[in-house]
């Protein structure tokens, strides 16, 4: 990984919280209804619901960064990790989850990395992060790691060489500028900030590369019916608790047609059924028309994935003795991915892109 100076003082991390909610955001009776989705939905959101307050505060770091690496020629990408939240209220005690530690994202994250991409993290707050995913969701204890002698904390001696390596690949990226790390929590802070993202990188063209691994609500509720407070079960209708959801947008489409119409677009679909998951694939191809959908299935997923393109599709496998040697199917993930990366963006070329 070739290395660049660094902007001085500048963040790798999001100085934002994401997690605490937005008092001043509550139940606002002055927006309309937010209708069924259809294909103008993606206008009707952003103008229905304002965007979180501290989105502000992050375009500049994001400009910041992408910037820089335009200078050096150095192609981006914009990995997005982790789960989002629907919140059921805006004093948030109950919400709907979508599970994901991030594993995927945060593990690609580090081998894009060390093939020479400067990385947008976009992730959920205080889920798995490049680099310090080996340490920090673990089921050993973090301090398991560390003994003491003579008085002080060391590193026990059978973890050296691996917590030495990952280090110094740690603080390479952070003194080299090529990790930003921007928090979400609910699926309302996220598309906003994909979008801000998304116009961002647009500079950079076909440079960009859009690896969405985070796992997006298909639901949500609108701003006009979120109540303030906490929901009392004595308010509620004998006793049941009834929820009306409406579908989020499907925000790909504008993703491919408006706000990164060259650059590379890679989504996941991830599936229990093996019979319809290259169908559902396909499908998603079809309908927003991107690059690539990387299927897979939610019991096999860490050892193998599908590729599937518009005329193709190419199973990814962990053989037997990387499985037992605990190699991350994302070390044969990424390499093809940039691969058809380095295919569309001199095809673009050709077109004068």
């Amino acid at each position: 990984m070739s290395s660049s100076n660094p902007i001085h003082g500048s963040p790798t991390s999001s100085r934002v919280h994401t997690s605490i909610p937005e008092t001043s955001s509550a139940i606002d009776r002055s927006l309309p209804e937010f209708p069924a989705a259809n294909p103008i939905d993606e206008d009707n959101y952003f103008k229905t619901h304002k965007p979180p307050n501290y989105l502000s505060s992050i375009s500049k770091d994001v400009a910041d960064f992408i910037n820089f690496h335009h200078l050096s020629k150095r192609k981006i990408v914009l990995v997005t990790s982790g789960g989002t939240t629907v919140p059921l209220e805006n004093n948030t005690v109950r919400f709907i989850d979508n599970f994901s530690a991030g594993t995927r994202g945060a593990t690609s994250a580090e081998y894009f990395l060390e093939s020479n991409y400067a990385v947008i993290f976009l992730h959920r707050e205080f889920s798995l992060l490049p680099y310090s995913r080996h340490y920090s969701h673990t089921t050993n204890c973090f301090l398991d790691y560390m003994i003491e002698k003579d008085g002080k904390v060391q590193v026990n001696d059978s973890y050296q060489k691996e917590m030495l390596l990952v280090l110094k690949k740690h603080k390479f990226i952070h003194e080299n500028n090529l990790l930003l790390k921007i928090p979400f929590t609910t699926v309302h802070q996220y598309l906003f900030t994909l979008k801000l993202i998304a116009q961002e990188l647009s500079v950079i063209g076909s440079n960009a590369l859009f690896y969405l691994a985070a796992a997006v609500s298909d639901f949500f509720l609108p701003s006009s019916r979120i109540p303030e407070h906490k929901i009392q079960s004595q308010e509620t209708v004998g006793g049941k608790l009834v929820v009306d959801l409406e579908p989020v947008p499907k925000f790909l489409s504008r993703l491919v047609d408006s706000w990164a119409p060259i650059s590379m677009i890679v989504s996941f679909k991830l599936e229990t059924d093996n019979e319809i998951l290259i169908k559902k694939a396909r499908g998603a191809l079809k309908r927003y028309n991107h690059q690539l959908v990387i299927g897979n299935l939610l019991q096999s997923r860490k050892i193998e994935v599908v590729f599937v393109t518009n005329d193709s599709e190419k199973w990814i496998k962990l053989s037997s003795d990387q499985i037992n040697n605990n190699i991350d199917i994302e070390s044969l993930i990424i390499p093809e991915v940039i691969k058809q990366h380095s295919l569309l963006i001199e095809e673009k070329k050709k077109l004068g892109l």
